[in-house]
């Protein structure tokens, strides 16, 4: 082969590669780009769920005390509603409760740790839900 062909040749390729290049580009813009949604949850809804999946077998929905596992307790778990304790504890106590569980405050060691509660924005707000429900007689 000569030069001349050897040059068209590889011109006539780059032709049909620049081609097809360009229709894919322009078949990709046929369809919408990929939209990713990341959904964030606030920490006071991941504390409720929290609440609603880990607290409410024992302290029942409501924080009484009276959920389902707590008629084989003792001693029974503990009821949020009950002002005299809720004055007694401080967030700090709430705090380490929930991570650590009963042991770590020389209470119950059937009240379990929550050692997969790291972000402590959902942990107070977990804290914060015990406070409100003690606000409600």
């Amino acid at each position: 082969m000569t030069t001349s062909r050897h040059l068209a040749l590889l011109l006539l390729v780059a032709t049909f590669s620049l081609a097809g290049c360009s229709k894919d580009r322009d078949a990709a813009q046929d369809f919408p780009p990929v939209q990713t949604t990341v959904t964030v949850v606030p920490p006071a809804a991941q504390a409720k769920e929290i609440f609603a999946t880990r607290c409410t077998p024992c302290h029942g929905a409501d924080g009484r005390g009276d959920g389902a596992a707590s008629a084989s307790l003792n001693p029974k778990p503990r009821n949020f509603h009950d002002a005299a304790w809720q004055s007694s504890v401080t967030d700090d106590y709430l705090t380490k409760i929930v991570q650590f569980g009963g042991a770590a405050v020389g209470k119950s060691p059937a009240m379990p740790a929550n050692p997969d509660l790291r972000d402590a924005a959902v942990v107070a707000a977990l804290a914060s839900h015990v406070r409100e429900l003690g606000k409600n007689p």
